[in-house]
């Protein structure tokens, strides 16, 4: 491989340390990786393989969607992976969405009360309902992975519609809740996949 990017976008600072996380285990065996803000990349013509990641924001952030969209026909032509940090995530038997590989961190996904009807918290967080309207405006982009990590929360950082949000329909409490052991393990997962 001649050279990985790691496309990020973040709220408040805390995705861009996954993403810095991730780029260190790509890394390995000498491989070169640029670790970069989404609204930094110009073009992907220099990269063999790019990884695109952002929180969840009312959906994932409106950036990577629109970078996954717009680079859609080039990233259909090489290995893509993507990562979602949430601050919830419901627990489903599905390991693929769309024919792609999803890895759920197990400190972030839960469980629903009943498998068999989800109330609205749980359908709103489930992998299909986070991944749904990607794969809509992306649909040339094929991930060899996609992974839903745990993040982190300060209220502090958030405008008050965001802070109520993730209060009152995510019930969201301040935290980090990034799991680095499950984000280095998918980052391993994913740099055998790039050089596969």
């Amino acid at each position: 491989m001649n050279k990985i990017l790691v496309a990020y976008t973040t709220k408040s600072g805390s995705t861009v340390e996954v993403a810095e996380a991730i780029g260190k285990v790509l890394a390995q065996d000498g491989v070169a990786v640029e670790v970069r803000p989404i609204a930094e990349v110009n073009g992907l013509d220099a990269y063999s393989a790019v990884v695109v990641g952002g929180p969840m924001i009312l959906g994932w952030h409106p950036d990577a969607v629109n970078f996954l969209q717009k680079h859609q026909e080039t990233l259909s032509r090489v290995p893509v992976a993507c990562f979602m940090t949430a601050l919830s995530l419901t627990r489903m038997p599905e390991t693929h969405y769309n024919g792609f590989p999803v890895f759920q961190d197990p400190a972030l996904a839960k469980p629903p009360k009943r498998t068999d009807r989800l109330n609205f918290k749980e359908r709103y967080s489930a992998v299909a309902s986070y991944l749904k309207p990607v794969v809509e405006k992306a649909p040339q982009v094929k991930p060899v992975s996609v992974a839903f990590f745990g993040g982190k929360l300060d209220f502090g950082t958030l405008n008050l519609f965001d802070r109520l949000f993730v209060q009152l329909l995510v019930g969201a409490k301040p935290g980090d809740t990034r799991n680095w052991d499950a984000i280095r393990a998918w980052a391993e997962d994913v740099r055998r996949a790039l050089s596969a």
